[in-house]
């Protein structure tokens, strides 16, 4: 039976989501417990973090994972205009990049950032993107290890001391908490636990070999510890919030939103923009798991209360079950599928335990409520 959170509005189908005995997630019950936290304690901390480790590199303080979205880019300008720090940013580039990401990241990069990106070798990237997809509803996944090791390559290269990623997904969005440690500090367990799932080592084939899956292989462990490098959540110091992050950063720079107006699938217009492949990540997850991206962003937006959940509903009504066509073309050109192809995978996904089968229309079994 699909249960939704009596506070926000995320269904039980949520991977690893935990619900109480009142029909409230793990999400809101973290949400609910930040205006306990001392957050001028863990200001403080943070500072004294930083200062522990200023100037152990003779160039830059700490390595920032960036895609030249909101979050990333919120980060960046305040480790470097409040707090003095000179970041790296590394991106490990989009699936199938667009004109807003390419336009925003240069808007930070004029404020007079240093910047590496990566861009794998695309022959084996739309590889594993068609095998993600056709396996695990997922044609992203290799993309997610990528994002995790390329920073602390660079740490570990460089001797960057601290990175510092964005949210701890588990605890703000709803999850399995490995441990209160983990709330701050972004391990090899937690990255392949949560993050990626798998080791892709194991992704080699008839076409793929094992130096070919460099760029989405973690770092050595113990190179890792003898440069002294720490992965840490930003979100752990700082008290996060998407819409709050937009505010800012479109103060500091000429920040472009989604392209037609508001991104289908949800009723946001500033949120995960970079990268084409993105709306049909959250398709997916609306055919594997019930709920799609209007959902997340409702859920986000109900738990830093700036939004109702009677308002969030409508817009789930509205927006989760709408299809991405605009870069529906792109999609079928980078995972090299035809029409037909596509759909029998897309169908394959659905779960039936919520998923029934009308004619020709695939209708859920039950409406957010």
């Amino acid at each position: 039976m699909v249960q939704f959170c009596k506070t926000c509005l995320m269904p039980n189908t949520r991977p690893r989501v935990v619900f109480d005995e009142q029909g409230v997630c793990n999400a809101c019950h973290n949400a609910a417990s930040k205006p306990k936290i001392d957050w001028d304690a863990r200001r403080k901390e943070f500072l004294d973090i930083v200062e522990s480790k200023r100037g152990k590199h003779p160039d830059y303080d700490c390595v920032v994972p960036w895609s030249g979205g909101k979050d990333s880019s919120y980060i960046a300008h305040r480790l470097k205009f409040e707090f003095g720090l000179n970041p790296l940013l590394v991106t490990f580039s989009p699936l199938v990049p667009n004109s807003t990401s390419e336009y925003n990241r240069e808007q930070m990069l004029k404020l007079g950032f240093d910047h590496l990106m990566v861009r794998p070798n695309q022959k084996v990237s739309r590889r594993l993107s068609k095998r993600f997809f056709t396996e695990r509803g997922n044609p992203k996944i290799h993309w997610d290890a990528g994002v995790n090791s390329l920073p602390v390559r660079v740490a570990v290269t460089y001797g960057i001391p601290l990175i510092f990623y964005a949210e701890h997904g588990e605890s703000e969005y709803g999850g399995r908490v490995l441990s209160e440690e983990h709330k701050k500090i972004r391990d090899y367990t937690e990255v392949i636990e949560h993050q990626i799932g798998d080791d892709p080592l194991n992704w080699s084939d008839d076409q793929i070999e094992e130096k070919d899956l460099f760029p989405y292989i973690y770092p050595d462990l113990d190179k890792v510890a003898d440069v002294g490098v720490t992965a840490m959540y930003f979100t752990y110091f700082f008290r996060w919030s998407m819409l709050q992050n937009y505010e800012y950063i479109k103060d500091k720079i000429d920040f472009r939103l989604a392209e037609y107006g508001r991104t289908q699938g949800t009723f946001t217009n500033f949120d995960s923009l970079d990268d084409k492949i993105d709306n049909l990540y959250y398709y997916m997850q609306y055919v594997k798991f019930g709920f799609g991206r209007a959902t997340r962003d409702a859920c986000r937006m109900i738990n830093n209360n700036h939004m109702t959940r009677e308002q969030g509903l409508k817009h789930v009504r509205d927006f989760d079950h709408e299809y991405p066509s605009h870069d529906h073309e792109a999609h079928l050109d980078y995972l090299g599928m035809d029409e037909t192809e596509f759909t029998e995978i897309v169908d394959k996904h659905r779960n039936n335990e919520i998923w029934t089968l009308n004619g020709n229309q695939w209708r859920l079994n039950y409406e957010p409520e």
